[in-house]
């Protein structure tokens, strides 16, 4: 098993694919597999990939803005269309996955990674190195157009990991708060 850093423009069509149809999955869409770009390029999106030789056995994005709240600005980073084969589930492939990209993304200089998950999969990337962020609410979209993690039917959880000093002293003004993230109308929320 390696693992595998691109820019998520970089990653070859075939992979592209292996990773369309591992996201169908868990997210179906029309049919067929896309290998065009998923994310707003502003947002700088790099691809991570576990592989089993040639073979996607899971994969995440890692999407990167300039954050502004409480009165100051923090390099933020988050997960996005975090996968494993279903039929490879439960053997920690995801966790590897998530690790390593939470290391990459502290190596990166980002002073915080943040993202919102399903509430069932808070346990496996706690214990993956992240951490509940209680009652903080993500809101995605954009100023005009906001999308809060906390809307009706949107059972979300904020995740997060305070990664530089700066960001460690100002964890109390994470807590609880809405968090303006606003990545774009492409990907509202990671």
């Amino acid at each position: 098993m390696r693992t595998v850093t691109l820019a998520e423009a970089e990653v070859p069509r075939e992979l592209k694919l292996q990773v369309a149809e591992l996201q169908d999955q868990v997210w179906p869409g029309p049919p067929g597999p896309s290998a065009e770009p998923v994310h707003d390029p502003v947002l700088r999106p790099r691809s991570m990939l576990l592989l089993d030789g040639d073979r996607v056995v899971a994969a995440l994005d890692v999407l990167s803005t300039s954050l502004d709240h409480a009165g100051r600005t923090y390099a933020a980073s988050g997960l996005s269309a975090v996968v494993t084969d279903r039929a490879l589930r439960g053997r920690g492939y995801g966790r590897r996955l998530v690790v390593a990209a939470r290391a990459a993304i502290e190596e990166s200089g980002a002073d915080l990674g943040l993202f919102t998950c399903d509430r069932e999969l808070r346990t496996f990337y706690e214990g993956a190195g992240w951490e509940l962020l209680p009652g903080a609410v993500l809101v995605g979209g954009t100023v005009e157009r906001p999308f809060p993690s906390d809307r009706e039917g949107f059972d979300k959880l904020t995740m997060a990991a305070f990664l530089t000093g700066r960001a460690r002293r100002h964890r109390a003004d994470f807590a609880g708060a809405r968090i303006g993230l606003y990545p774009g109308e492409i990907d509202r929320l990671w």
